[in-house]
């Protein structure tokens, strides 16, 4: 096998996150449900983008938040992820590409606006979504390069794009590229409620052509419809070759055959949960790419998340090289 080029290639909804402070008596005023993700339409987009207090815009979704931190972290990331020929796609392109990571995806033309996810952060430090996906679900089998997949040591594919049949077919294509390529495909199953409406297409592409799995206590249960985690987990290790679940303040349990690792969480003062599950992957895949332990991997994820969660927004601010290297001294 030729040495890889890139340690990790992101394929994800390509979405500017616009992240501002709120009340709780602002979310009720616009109907929403505190720390859940909703779909919403352009013209709803607008209107609650105006009445939205100031904040922070960068180049977001799951998988791009993942690809940011990990190359802080020093790993070589490439990301594919659409974006429309506008304001906003030019925001995205130019972030992504300033944080180090190859962003290779042509624009959309004449189409659908780009993505962005408005998001409130109460004071608890929750944050509640509310997603436009414009040009982002258009990403198909045809943005799959299978030169850049077979250059890629993982291919991470973010679960929120499953919703669309193309997207499912471009994620078949990533996976088929990596595997004749002697690379590994990781997925994040990314939300509860997208596992709940597409279970038994995750589950087949889980079982037959997922390496590593990264999912959450909420996210792993409802996959394999079990009520213990515990069970669930049983479940995951059997499926895939590399199970990551994560359990907030609990840590994290990571499964690979007989072997099992249990990582303690990073104590912080929680300010933004945003991005908390991308950091972990980041900090996890950078560590696996890089040759560390399963213990080491987990411990990098936890400090990046932890890292993440501290401040508002979902990129780290402190550098994290410097936070990982003490963190495993």
């Amino acid at each position: 096998m030729t040495e890889a080029t890139y340690d990790i290639l992101g394929i994800g909804n390509a979405i500017v996150d616009v992240v501002a402070r709120a009340d709780e008596a602002f979310l009720s005023r616009h109907n929403m449900h505190k720390g859940a993700m909703r779909l919403i339409d352009a013209e709803a987009a607008d209107a609650l983008y105006a009445a939205m207090p100031p904040g922070q815009e960068s180049s977001g979704g799951s998988v791009a938040n993942s690809c940011a931190v990990a190359a802080a972290l020093g790993a070589k990331v490439a990301y594919v992820g659409k974006v429309a020929d506008d304001q906003l796609g030019t925001v995205f392109r130019h972030d992504i590409r300033a944080i180090g990571v190859h962003f290779p995806t042509a624009p959309l033309l004449d189409s659908a606006p780009t993505a962005r996810c408005l998001i409130l952060v109460t004071p608890d430090g929750q944050r509640t979504m509310n997603t436009f996906l414009g040009a982002c679900v258009t990403l198909d089998a045809g943005d799959v390069d299978p030169r850049l997949v077979a250059a890629s040591q993982v291919t991470y594919l973010e679960g929120y794009l499953f919703d669309p049949p193309a997207a499912q077919a471009a994620f078949y294509r990533a996976a088929e590229a990596a595997h004749a390529a002697g690379r590994q495909v990781a997925l994040s199953l990314s939300d509860a409620f997208c596992v709940d409406r597409h279970r038994e297409a995750f589950r087949k592409l889980v079982a037959g052509h997922v390496d590593i799995l990264f999912a959450n206590e909420v996210e792993i249960t409802s996959l394999y419809e079990q009520n213990s985690f515990e069970a669930a987990a049983e479940l995951a290790r059997a499926d895939v070759g590399l199970a990551v679940l994560t359990r907030s303040e609990a840590g994290s349990v990571i499964l690979r055959g007989s072997e099992t690792v249990a990582v303690e969480a990073v104590p912080t003062q929680v300010v933004d949960t945003t991005g908390a599950g991308d950091a972990y992957a980041a900090g996890f895949l950078a560590g696996l790419t890089g040759g560390k332990s399963l213990a080491a991997c987990g411990r990098m994820g936890s400090i990046a998340a932890a890292e993440v969660i501290s401040h508002y927004g979902a990129r780290p601010e402190a550098d994290l090289r410097k936070l990982v290297a003490a963190g495993l001294a």
